[in-house]
């Protein structure tokens, strides 16, 4: 009974043998089609993806050169002897057409000097020798054939639609010293010529021009390096570039190291080629100049009186001569180091003469700029010193007396590398150097001309932000 009621309750199926093969085989069609699909979708992925990647390659392909170029083109300008160029797709050097000035702005000027000196032939009065000649050397670079200029940062153009920049010629520091002083007499009451009236008369030429009333004069050049130079009309001719030894007697709205150029005083003693070394540098430290100065340079009585009776130390009053030059190389060419305090300006030639011997400068000056400082480091050639330091009694001698020999010498090798910078002769000198500084400026001035241009109000009293970073001195200490 309970057998056949088990019976009853589990029938066995006719088919039920075979349920395991049908399940079986249904999950593995399963499988095959999971993997199928996956493998069909994962197909159409690469190949839309392909599709996709050559036409984004093909559209790009001319901005990534481009860009490529761009950056190529940034790091090549890093180098300090590349120079600015319009955006016209290509390198080129800076353009600069010299203004074609009257002659009473350029030989003229050298005529006259001859003249008050009682010269009768002036086909043979030349430009004389003095510490701001070189506006002198600017002039008779680009006065030469473009063949005889190979290594210049500039090329001189002939047409002005041509240039970039555009230089005035004018020889503003020798017109400054036409009528001679003489010591001890009243000087003419109506000389033959007058500075003043060459610099009215400049004025009255160069705002004639049509390239000079363009943009305002901003693409200009000009070399003002006596500290007086173009004082009567500089307001005038702020916009330009202007070449100077120092902002002394230059207002900050006038000048500043953003807009114009800081150049070297044409050195008036002669350059020592000797070998590096101490052993003929007997003196500790030389001075020979005015002792009297004006303004800044009243430090130099102080200093006087502080270092005239130290051991080692030669320092003594003395004026311009061939005299004064001559006992100032042998002085300078046999000591270890030359004081270079500040004059009437806060700078002055002494210190261009210091270097080409190879006298360590010793500079009291807290105002000073120096030229090319972008390329010069100062400190590996010079020692600096604050002038309210510099009056402690003892302070300056203490100090040199503690550099070591191997310090001096290290000194001199960086003066006989950056000597060059500071040869207006040299082909690859101070004039070089100068055009290179000028060509930097261009990408300011190009900016300063277009926002001039589309200034529709300007507030009068907010100072032009081309003149903005002038010398701002403060005492730093260690920390």
């Amino acid at each position: 009974m309970i057998e056949k009621l088990l019976k009853t309750r589990n029938p066995k199926s006719p088919n039920s043998s075979k349920f395991p093969q049908i399940m079986t085989r249904k999950s593995s069609l399963l499988k095959q089609t999971l993997i199928l699909s996956a493998f069909t979708v994962l197909i159409i992925y690469v190949s839309f993806n392909t599709f996709l990647s050559y036409f984004t390659t093909t559209a790009t392909a001319g901005v990534s050169a481009t860009t490529s170029s761009f950056f190529a083109e940034q790091i090549s300008r890093e180098n300090f002897q590349e120079f600015p160029v319009k955006a016209t797709g290509y390198e080129r050097k800076v353009r600069v057409f010299m203004h074609d000035l009257p002659k009473k702005f350029t030989t003229g000027i050298i005529e006259n000097h001859g003249l008050a000196r009682g010269y009768s032939n002036l086909s043979k009065v030349s430009y004389p020798g003095h510490q701001h000649m070189g506006e002198w050397y600017l002039y008779s670079d680009l006065s030469r054939p473009e063949s005889d200029r190979v290594g210049s940062p500039v090329v001189k153009v002939n047409d002005p639609e041509e240039a970039d920049l555009f230089y005035v010629p004018v020889f503003s520091s020798l017109s400054l010293t036409v009528n001679p002083v003489q010591v001890g007499k009243v000087p003419v009451s109506d000389p033959v010529y007058s500075d003043e009236k060459m610099q009215d008369e400049l004025i009255e030429w160069l705002e004639k021009q049509e390239y000079w009333r363009r943009n305002n004069g901003r693409d200009h050049v000009l070399f003002a390096g006596d500290p007086n130079a173009l004082y009567r009309v500089l307001d005038r001719v702020k916009n330009a570039v202007l070449l100077l030894s120092d902002f002394g007697r230059v207002r900050s709205d006038q000048g500043s190291l953003v807009k114009d150029v800081i150049v070297p005083y044409a050195h008036r003693i002669n350059v020592y080629n000797g070998d590096i070394g101490v052993d003929e540098r007997k003196t500790l430290l030389f001075f020979m100049g005015n002792r009297y100065r004006k303004d800044g340079g009243k430090i130099r009585d102080m200093l006087f009186q502080l270092l005239e009776k130290e051991e080692d130390v030669l320092i003594s009053h003395g004026t311009q001569s061939r005299e004064s030059r001559r006992t100032a190389t042998r002085g300078m060419h046999t000591s270890k180091f030359c004081l270079n305090p500040a004059g009437d300006t806060p700078s002055a030639c002494r210190l261009f003469d210091s270097i080409v011997s190879l006298c360590v400068p010793l500079i009291v000056s807290d105002s000073i700029e120096l030229p090319f400082e972008d390329v010069i480091d100062y400190r590996k050639i010079a020692i600096f010193v604050d002038t309210e330091s510099s009056l402690k009694p003892g302070y300056l001698v203490k100090l040199l007396r503690a550099e070591s020999t191997e310090r001096i010498l290290e000194y001199q090798k960086e003066m006989r590398e950056v000597k060059r910078y500071f040869e207006y002769s040299d082909p690859n000198g101070t004039v070089n150097e100068i055009w290179r500084e000028i060509g930097q400026k261009l990408p300011l001035i190009q900016l300063m001309i277009n926002r001039e241009k589309r200034l529709v109000k300007r507030d009068s009293i907010e100072p032009d932000c081309s003149c903005l970073c002038t010398n701002q001195s403060t005492l730093f200490t260690s920390l």
